[in-house]
């Protein structure tokens, strides 16, 4: 039942429905939203996180006698662990971040600047053009990239070929290398668009006020652009540390041509063999959960040290820190070492003690 009150202020009737209504409209709007959210992100996650702590015990050879899953612990952790591949993929993948992350970043920040300077001419053309490669399906991508890395069909290896150069970007030691220049082509534009956005926030005083100080443009870039469009770099980085991890389709498809990337050669590519090659599920989750976790750590890490103050900020705080705690010593030693004053009635009050003492005892 619905009742009706007047407001006061304006003499409109409102409706206690009516309000329910308005409180329930977002819910129902977020409807969809939240039951995809469940059904693709959260009930995969605790899924993975319970097959993570079982496993499939098969009898016969191909379990044509019978299946039965079992609760294992950490069996599966420590099996995951204890694959030298899955271990030294790990290892790879860190190296991997440690040389493309920046140089995707700083070349995403350059292309940004340049978009987004006052000489630019067509940057909606130009921005177009680098956002293009993040449109190409990863797949493609690699297929695309292959054939500019196969002898004989790349005209990139025939033209060094002629400069008396035998370039092997395939080879062991170099097709780690490749897999980046695949993945810096794809995102590079991805994350410029970003950084271009956080530019676009910049207020027009500010390169105002930069010029009427006689700043060049290699000056505004530096001590105004870059500062101010922090918290984008600190975001495409996480990113690309996440992403990092989770490599996968660019090793698959040159796995194909390049004899040097096995089947561990990425944790993704490790977590995906186990699981739909050897059938090994609780594995194959333990190493998901494994991934994730260092995913975690490193953006932790990572945000910890960006988040930190300024040097001289940290040494201020520290001096005031210091200086709080000498004062609260010098306070409490102050305190223990006050002489204690009394006065005359403090004496009267004493002396009539003491002599009701004495009487009493007498």
């Amino acid at each position: 039942m619905s009742t009706t009150t007047r407001d006061r202020t304006t003499g409109f009737r409102t409706s206690t429905k009516a309000t329910s209504a308005q409180k329930r409209a977002p819910w129902i709007l977020l409807a969809p939203f939240l039951a995809l959210f469940v059904l693709t992100f959260v009930i995969p996650i605790i899924s993975a996180l319970f097959q993570s702590f079982t496993t499939v015990d098969r009898e016969g050879l191909f379990g044509e006698d019978g299946v039965t899953g079992r609760f294992a612990g950490f069996d599966n952790y420590a099996i995951a662990l204890q694959d030298s591949g899955f271990v030294a993929s790990i290892g790879r993948m860190l190296l991997f971040g440690i040389v493309q992350v920046p140089v995707m970043i700083i070349a995403c920040t350059i292309l940004a600047l340049l978009l987004e300077s006052a000489s630019a001419r067509w940057p909606a053309f130009f921005r177009a053009v680098y956002f293009m490669p993040y449109g190409v399906p990863g797949v493609i991508a690699t297929i695309l990239w292959s054939f500019l890395y196969v002898p004989g069909l790349s005209p990139i290896v025939a033209l060094l070929q002629s400069m008396g150069l035998q370039p092997d970007f395939l080879g062991a030691n170099s097709v780690l290398w490749s897999i980046a220049n695949i993945v810096t082509w794809t995102y590079t534009g991805y994350n410029m668009l970003i950084i271009v956005a956080q530019l676009k926030s910049i207020p027009g005083e500010v390169y105002e006020a930069a010029k009427m100080d006689g700043a060049g443009p290699f000056q505004v870039a530096w001590r105004i652009q870059i500062p101010l469009i922090a918290p984008a770099l600190v975001l495409t980085t996480v990113f690309s540390i996440i992403g990092t991890l989770q490599l996968f389709a660019e090793p698959q498809i040159l796995s194909t041509v390049a004899p040097a990337i096995d089947t561990e050669y990425t944790p993704n590519y490790a977590a995906y063999t186990n699981a739909f090659a050897f059938n090994e599920y609780g594995v194959a989750s333990a190493q998901a959960v494994i991934i994730a976790l260092a995913a975690f750590v490193l953006s932790f890490v990572f945000l910890a040290l960006t988040n930190r103050p300024p040097k001289d900020e940290r040494d201020r705080r520290k001096r005031a820190k210091r200086d709080g705690l000498e004062a609260r010593r010098a306070l409490q030693g102050r305190a223990s070492t006050r002489p204690v004053v009394t006065t005359q009635a403090d004496h009267g009050l004493q002396s009539g003690h003491v002599a009701t003492t004495e009487g009493t005892d007498r």
